[in-house]
């Protein structure tokens, strides 16, 4: 049984740095052909993926958020991370880290939900001053 975890502070100052880290048990985060992501809800809004990290470390990240996006990981500890610099209020969300099982998620427009077997419990983050 795959379990994801997102940990990280809830509150973070606008100008600084997100960073979040998504703890994996009962899988490997190298194991073929698996992509790790991370995804955010804003308050009353859809999904919307930032990015992901590849079991070969390959990382691929949203147009939008790409200037400001880096996920990296730490095959040791079978976790990976998201930073996320220069936050504003709008980045204010609920954010996910999620298991999908191919790349297709990478060519699509929006969140399949059900092209994620396996989520985390999600983890407020509010940018606020």
């Amino acid at each position: 049984q795959v379990q994801l975890q997102e940990s990280g502070p809830g509150l973070v100052k606008p100008s600084q740095t997100l960073s979040l880290t998504c703890t994996v048990s009962g899988g490997s985060i190298t194991t073929n052909y698996y992509y790790w992501s991370w995804i955010r809800q804003p308050p009353g809004k859809g999904l919307e993926w930032m990015g992901a990290i590849a079991y070969s470390g390959s990382t691929y990240y949203s147009p939008s958020l790409k200037s400001r996006t880096s996920i990296s990981r730490d095959t040791s500890k079978n976790q990976f991370t998201l930073q996320l610099s220069s936050v504003t209020p709008e980045d204010t969300a609920v954010y996910y880290c999620a298991r999908a099982s191919d790349a297709g998620f990478l060519r699509r427009v929006g969140v399949r939900p059900d092209e994620y077997d396996y989520w985390g419990q999600g983890t407020q983050v509010t940018v606020s001053s």
